[in-house]
């Protein structure tokens, strides 16, 4: 089994208010570097940061981090456009970071990209295939190739509140940048990834089409960023069966995922991973709810029946990236336990 992490930067990122991915807005080019890094080794190894939200909720790569620990699966990262280095070992498909989707043709490498990755793809010698991927940034062009494409669906948020006049506002302002109108890339994912995306997208939709050409099990593991992906691979000509494997954070902040998924003939499965311990707790609150593999990572975990020590595994790999935060969880759950024996007392 391999998970494959596709992992990039836009420029997009950066507007204020669209995504959470990072403390500070400044830092969220180093969040995919940093990410690919935790997934391989528990920890950043060459980047400066560690990923957290504005209120500490921590990145989803200690999660499929957990999952890799508890289960063995084997990591390949591509570089779809980082921003900054990492330390984890990358394949490189010609990807360059993505500018401000409010700029005129914002991603010019997706186009080769996408076949490279779709290269790729045909020539993995793999039965079962899961996509994940990290871009802060990510569901704001998500929902404008969505638009290019002629599709109408939703997306997510990594905040509780998704803001959505504000992702509407900058998709408004990136189709009159690129003078073209929506819909205007129906059955030409280049174009709507070149124009409107981010450099993961169409790294993501080539490896898609490619591995299902080669036969090839895929599952995207993530939310409806993976979602514009499958519509990308979709628009491209690509059959065969694709499943979205993606959280329940994610999954009841979209209600209307299950049809997306259906009309783009995408199988939908939605793992609850149960977290109650701080800081994990910020998942259930609305933050994040994906990222980084997550969704793909938990499906591993449900099927190989260690789902209910997730929890568990990842509150260590947290005490290596931030022991302060677990520290804090823990004599929290502790004056808890305290309070509910004196409540329970005669």
């Amino acid at each position: 089994m391999r998970v494959v992490l596709v992992a990039g930067t836009t420029e997009t990122a950066k507007i204020p208010g669209i995504s959470a991915a990072g403390a500070d807005p400044s830092l969220v080019g180093h969040t995919p570097s940093a990410d690919a890094e935790i997934i391989e080794y528990g920890e950043p190894v060459r980047s400066p940061v560690t990923p957290v939200s504005p209120t500490g909720c921590p990145t989803p790569a200690a999660v499929t981090r957990a999952v890799k620990q508890l289960t063995g699966f084997d990591v390949l990262t591509v570089d779809a456009g980082l921003a900054k280095p990492s330390a984890a070992p990358t394949i490189d498909v010609g990807a360059r970071p993505g500018r401000d989707i409010r700029e005129s043709e914002p991603v010019p490498t997706a186009p080769g990209a996408f076949e490279a990755a779709r290269r790729m793809g045909l020539a993995l010698p793999e039965d079962e295939l899961v996509i994940g991927e990290t871009v802060p940034g990510g569901t704001t062009t998500a929902l404008a190739v969505f638009r290019a494409l002629g599709e109408e669906f939703p997306v997510s948020s990594s905040l509780p509140d998704n803001p959505t006049s504000l992702k509407e506002e900058v998709v408004a302002e990136a189709f009159e940048a690129s003078d073209v109108e929506p819909g205007f890339a129906a059955h030409k994912p280049r174009r709507a990834a070149r124009y409107l995306g981010d450099p993961v997208l169409p790294v993501v939709a080539g490896l898609t089409v490619g591995a299902l050409e080669n036969g090839i099990d895929v599952t995207l593991g993530g939310g409806t960023q993976l979602l514009a992906a499958a519509a990308l691979a979709r628009h491209a000509g690509a059959n065969g069966d694709l499943t979205l494997a993606t959280t329940s954070y994610l999954a009841d902040d979209v209600p209307e995922l299950a049809d997306a998924a259906d009309a783009l003939d995408v199988d939908l499965t939605v793992t609850d991973p149960g977290f109650e311990t701080h800081p994990l707790d910020r998942y259930d609150a609305g933050e994040a709810k994906e990222g980084a593999g997550m969704g793909g990572a938990l499906m591993l975990a449900d099927r190989m029946g260690v789902l209910d020590d997730v929890e568990a595994a990842t509150l260590d790999v947290l005490s290596t990236l931030d022991p302060e935060a677990v520290e804090t969880g823990t004599a929290a759950a502790d004056a808890g336990g305290a309070d509910a024996d004196i409540d329970d007392g005669p």
